[in-house]
């Protein structure tokens, strides 16, 4: 079973229901303690990142994620504010302090053009970095964003950096990877045919661990 943590941040029953087109067994979960039984783990989201971490501490999910993913080394898949809350901290509305799997920085998108719009929203080209399971057998994938801010990794995360998207002066990191915790800044359950191959590929690597 695959769980899809709902902690009222985003409509998780579309990343549920991308999952389930490709014959994956998912289950939307509000209970940590479900975490246990979990094969691997989705985190989405959409929203303020103080706002998020707020309602996964009220909820029970930091700690238990912690040991599930951090310790048991279940397969972890971070969507959009999923990807940023692996950092260290965010400026979102105030520092507010993240996962610290990453060590990293949430910052504000600055595109330095004003015909650039904040959030960045919409289709967008991909530029892959490394060729990682995540991303296999994936050539200039666009995918589609929706995001003021954007996850900025210390240099001694630079290697695990997968994929990047180019907004402006502003080099997003698209996708990361790290041991057994993989994240991307997009949205794959929207992202039509590349989103499902993407997940298609998050499927694979579960059943080879």
């Amino acid at each position: 079973m695959i769980s899809i943590i709902d902690y009222g941040m985003g409509n998780v029953r579309s990343v549920s229901n991308a999952f389930e087109i490709l014959g994956a067994d998912v289950e939307i979960i509000d209970d940590p303690k479900k975490l246990t039984n979990s094969e691997a783990i989705i985190l989405p989201g959409v929203g303020a990142f103080r706002d998020g971490m707020k309602n996964l501490e009220k909820m029970g999910f930091i700690n238990k994620l912690k040991e599930e993913v951090i310790d048991n080394k279940k397969p972890y898949l971070g969507i959009c504010l999923g990807l940023e809350f692996l950092a260290d901290k965010s400026f979102e509305g105030g520092e507010t302090d993240g996962f610290g799997w990453i060590k990293g920085e949430i910052k504000k998108i600055e595109t330095g053009n004003d015909e650039l719009k904040i959030p960045h929203m919409g289709w967008d080209d991909t530029i892959i970095k490394k060729n990682t399971r995540l991303l296999r057998d994936m050539k200039n994938p666009v995918f589609y964003y929706l995001h003021s801010f954007f996850l900025e990794v210390k240099k001694t995360e630079i290697e695990h950096i997968e994929s990047i998207c180019e907004y402006g002066k502003t080099k997003i990191i698209s996708s990361i990877h790290k041991e057994n915790i993989y994240a991307v800044q997009f949205h794959p359950e929207k992202s039509q045919e590349s989103g499902l191959k993407l997940i298609n590929n998050f499927l694979e690597l579960i059943k080879e661990k």
